[in-house]
């Protein structure tokens, strides 16, 4: 479906050979008709997806537009609506399909507002995403200017999400890849920038995370990390029991003082703290088109400043930083 070759080029240009002789590997098992039960549904949507000439698109707005309303007729408009929500949960978003409004769980162009201005201009940069969904900031990356855009997902339905949208959008130098940032070989050191936007917390060992992240930037690159945290000073961390806002895989919620203290003690110069932002029911909630319970179902009912387990509910930070 996807021509990866632009992509291995790429990588072989820039001596990530390692890297290349992996992805196919990874790319044939997530395909897998066994790998999945749903795999062979999904696959036979995408092939049947309408096939329109686009006339209009746009990545730097918050819902990333593909082509307008009228180039469907009715009847392909209520089928390609149907087709799109054979992939529920859309969680990453917004998107502006032919006029369809998918008004997915996160408002993650929010996020995107946030950061940036900070950033270093993203014109003609290698860029990886790490954990990035279904791509929604892969796009804004590549409406920045980047030269090529690769983000890794391990999870099947987010890569399957983005295969969706770039069919409908046409060829483009940005790639999901279904793995993690832990399948990249070590020290690859080829991207002038890293998100890691959402995925710190999920990681039992934040330290190795933040290791593997400085090992895939080249020297003078720069890391845009954005995680859960709590207030409080250097040294002080929340390491939830159980769960948290009903999550059972949320492991460390540093303080930013201790965050950038770690960070820096992994080798990251010129950590800064650009944004802290309590996420809203208004940022994170349930719609049409993810219909599972979202954020107003996981913080206290009486105490909205707690989650349901009684702990700090969630506030989200973006710290920008360089390597060497």
């Amino acid at each position: 479906m996807i021509d990866y070759k632009p992509l291995y080029q790429t990588l072989i240009d820039l001596k990530a050979d390692e890297w290349v002789n992996l992805i196919p590997q990874y790319l044939e098992k997530a395909f897998d008709l066994k790998s999945h039960g749903s795999t062979a549904d999904w696959l036979e949507v995408i092939e049947e997806l309408p096939d329109v000439e686009l006339l209009i698109s746009g990545l730097n707005i918050g819902a990333i537009k593909i082509g307008e309303k009228g180039n469907l007729n009715q009847k392909q408009r209520y089928k390609l609506i149907e087709q799109l929500k054979v992939f529920h949960p859309w969680r990453k978003g917004p998107y502006d399909i032919f006029g369809i409004q998918i008004d997915t769980e996160w408002r993650s162009d929010w996020k995107w507002d946030r950061l940036k201005g900070h950033i270093s201009p993203l014109k003609n940069r290698l860029v990886l995403d790490v954990g990035c969904g279904n791509g929604y900031h892969c796009w804004r990356m590549l409406g920045e200017g980047a030269r090529m855009v690769v983000g890794v997902d391990p999870l099947l339905l987010n890569v399957i999400q983005f295969h969706v949208i770039r069919k409908l959008m046409g060829e483009a130098p940005v790639y999901v890849l279904p793995m993690g940032l832990e399948d990249i070989p070590e020290e690859i050191k080829v991207f002038d920038t890293v998100f890691s936007m959402g995925v710190l917390y999920h990681r039992r060992s934040p330290i190795d995370h933040l290791l593997e992240l400085k090992g895939c930037l080249q020297s003078g690159g720069e890391l845009i990390l954005e995680t859960l945290v709590i207030d409080g000073k250097n040294g002080e961390v929340l390491l939830p029991d159980e769960r948290y806002a009903k999550m059972r895989n949320v492991w460390f919620l540093p303080s930013c003082e201790t965050l950038i203290s770690w960070m820096e003690r992994c080798g990251f110069k010129k950590c800064r703290v650009i944004d802290v932002t309590t996420t809203t029911i208004e940022e994170q909630r349930s719609t049409e088109w993810m219909q599972f319970h979202s954020l107003a179902n996981f913080l206290d009912q009486e105490n909205p400043a707690l989650t349901c387990e009684g702990l700090p509910a969630p506030k989200r930070a973006i710290i920008i930083a360089n390597v060497p």
